[in-house]
């Protein structure tokens, strides 16, 4: 699988698409968080 870019990760997060948290100024995805984003986005293209 190829790395998605920072601005690409922003953008699934603005829409809500991915969860994030924030820790001091920091912008952390759960690893739980993008095992479900691909999960989801697998169902959703079969």
């Amino acid at each position: 699988m190829e790395p998605a870019s920072p601005s690409t990760v922003y953008d699934l997060i603005r829409s809500r698409r991915l969860t994030s948290i924030t820790v001091g100024r920091a912008r952390r995805v759960p690893v739980d968080a993008v095992r479900n984003f691909i999960t989801h986005e697998i169902r959703e293209a079969a």
